[in-house]
């Protein structure tokens, strides 16, 4: 079988009891977040092989990520542990229509991650490797880990997967754009959203949009995701095709990203065709929106499998 190597920070993640500022909030739920831990577990939910690359603290909270993690089935060979570094943490703020996030993950474990994390004999053995915009802003070394990671990854003939992730508050002001872009032009496929495509290549409009990616890059296969409007997906010299969204009972918006590349990377380890990759995504997607946590409502492999040939599963 085919297996996915993923490599970013994962950290703990307090979210409220209760919508609203968090000086008025008394009850949290401890969960994890990580958008590539997002997306190597529901690979794994999905029936597919991921392995996860990272650092944690020495800390009860690296223990509970870890645990969490590993509990879903993803390989988790090569996560570091770090005795002077603590395990990074983030605290959700909930709205009647919007969520914040505020990060605490300045100098945290994940943020130490190096080129020398990387062992080529053990990354030539997998069939893909899939990276964020996230991880090369977090550091100067994380930085050079990820240009490492495209760099082996070319060498060994590995497809790439890049998800911009686009995430203004740990930019801080500075313009990585044009760092992230080149990523994208470097991959082979490439999932991002449509206002991610505006930041990157200064339209939204899919024509456009597409034609920007193609020129002048590696890509052969795109995602573009837009929310409650479905998604369209695209192979190169080929023609965008309009996917329809899938009706959700949507609680928590944050993490359908990732559960949309889960969906449609599990479909392509598994050799399916760029439409069903596609359809796998949406349903990924709007079943993770149905939970409060990122990774919670992903389907199972069956799940997914009666969503595909619009079958319901029998609850009594």
């Amino acid at each position: 079988m085919k297996r996915m190597l993923t490599i970013g920070e994962t950290m703990a993640a307090l979210t409220p009891g209760a919508n609203g500022p968090l000086r008025y909030v008394r009850d949290f739920h401890l969960r994890i977040a990580g958008a590539e831990s997002n997306v190597a577990i529901g690979v794994a939910k999905l029936g597919g092989e991921a392995a996860w690359l990272s650092r944690l603290g020495q800390d009860e909270l690296g223990e509970f990520v870890l645990a969490q993690v590993r509990a879903e089935g993803v390989d988790c060979t090569h996560v570091y542990r770090d005795e002077t570094r603590k395990t990074g943490l983030m605290l959700k703020q909930t709205g009647a229509s919007h969520t914040s996030v505020f990060y605490y993950r300045t100098g945290s474990a994940a943020s130490a991650l190096c080129p020398q994390d990387l062992q080529e004999s053990w990354v030539a053995g997998f069939s893909l490797l899939h990276l964020t915009g996230i991880l090369p802003v977090l550091s100067g070394s994380c930085r050079a880990l990820c240009e490492a990671a495209f760099e082996l990854a070319c060498k060994n003939k590995i497809p790439i997967s890049f998800d911009p992730n686009v995430r203004q508050k740990l930019w801080q002001g500075n313009d990585y754009a044009p760092l992230l872009r080149s990523y994208a032009q470097r991959s082979t496929i490439l999932l991002l959203g449509r206002e991610e495509g505006l930041t990157l290549y200064g339209t939204a409009e899919t024509g456009q949009l597409v034609a920007r990616i193609f020129e002048h890059s590696a890509v052969q296969l795109v995602a573009l995701k837009d929310g409650d409007k479905g998604s369209v997906v695209v192979q190169r010299g080929g023609t965008p095709v309009l996917l329809p969204p899938v009706p959700c009972d949507c609680v928590e918006t944050v993490g359908a990203g990732d559960a949309y590349n889960a969906g449609f990377l599990s479909g392509w380890l598994q050799g399916d065709d760029l439409i069903t990759c596609g359809r796998r995504g949406n349903i990924a997607g709007a079943r993770a929106t149905e939970t409060p946590g990122d990774v919670e409502g992903i389907p199972t492999a069956r799940q997914m499998a009666l969503a595909l040939a619009n079958q319901c599963e029998i609850e009594r």
